[in-house]
């Protein structure tokens, strides 16, 4: 497997697409004639109402909202959100960073909460039992983001990783909920793991990151593969090689706002209206018309997260 592409980002303790702050909102795009989903968003990370982002987005055809949870209490914050809003739903996990920072305390100082004690196993293991019961909601659609990720964990974290991207898998499995992978340089740990434990009936790579070669593995196994504005990267090209290979039936299209915005607005705030500048360049790699495009991705998306 290659290593992770260009631009890969992170839902925690991650950097903030090239220092967007401050920066001026890009314009809306050309509306979508058929409307889809932005099947990744932090809503809790980013600038204004839940209400404005929804509207913005509707009125270019980005109609339903995926609201990702990567601690407890954003998880918590997902599932009330999806559970006050028509057009959103909600997964509930915790990061692959968070649980290092559970188990082994917060060295960096980084997180929402601020610098934290060291809390042990047995504090990761509550947490996960609140994710559990979370995972239980309807209107929870998704278990994650979870996963592995080597960028920013240590070889003392990774363990607490690991453990943690286990019970995911049980927890997704047992709720009968879309599994919601992040993957940061380490591709091969992660489909180690879901084969060791048998994945879920529907596992989503979000931002995939791999090469072509892991997306043939992805397609084999049934996989779906979300893609997010740094496949319009120069830098990328790895990353459309894999969307070039990656079937139909498998994609799905999203933001990870805000971060990630894409090309020509890089640097610039992210939000799920830009979702359509996002498929328009998805389009143009395939080779196909953005209708259909839209057309297969919204009916991915409805199929992954059974709404």
């Amino acid at each position: 497997m290659a290593a992770t592409a260009p631009g890969n980002s992170n839902s925690s303790g991650r950097d903030k697409n090239g220092g967007a702050d401050g920066k001026a909102a890009p314009p809306p795009p050309q509306p979508l004639r058929v409307p889809v989903a932005d099947s990744h968003t932090h809503l809790d990370m980013q600038s204004g109402t839940v209400e404005d982002a929804l509207a913005k987005a509707a009125s270019v055809g980005v109609t339903t909202l995926i609201q990702v949870g990567c601690d407890v209490a954003g998880s918590h914050w997902a599932a009330e959100t999806a559970a006050r809003h028509d057009g959103i739903w909600a997964t509930a996990a915790l990061h692959p960073n968070e649980a290092p920072r559970i188990v082994l305390g917060d060295p960096d100082g980084w997180s929402r909460q601020g610098a934290r004690e060291p809390g042990g196993d047995a504090a990761l293991d509550a947490a996960l039992d609140e994710i559990d019961a979370l995972a239980a909601l309807p209107h929870v659609k998704g278990v994650g983001e979870t996963g592995l990720d080597y960028f920013r964990t240590g070889p003392d974290g990774i363990a607490a990783q690991e453990r943690s991207f286990r019970r995911h898998i049980d927890i997704a499995k047992r709720h009968g909920k879309a599994l919601v992978i992040h993957d940061r340089e380490a591709h091969a740990d992660v489909l180690r793991v879901l084969e060791e434990e048998g994945a879920p009936e529907t596992v989503v790579f979000h931002c995939y990151s791999g090469d072509a070669e892991m997306a043939k593995v992805c397609a084999e196994r049934g996989y779906l593969m979300s893609f997010a504005g740094n496949v319009t990267f120069k830098n990328a090209q790895p990353l459309r090689d894999a969307l070039a290979v990656a079937p139909l039936d498998l994609l799905l299209v999203e933001t990870d706002a805000p971060f990630l915005t894409p090309a020509p607005y890089r640097g610039r705030p992210n939000a799920p209206y830009l979702v359509p500048v996002t498929l328009r360049a998805m389009a143009e790699v395939k080779g196909l018309d953005e209708d259909a495009l839209a057309a297969a991705v919204a009916a991915n998306t409805a199929r992954a997260f059974a709404y």
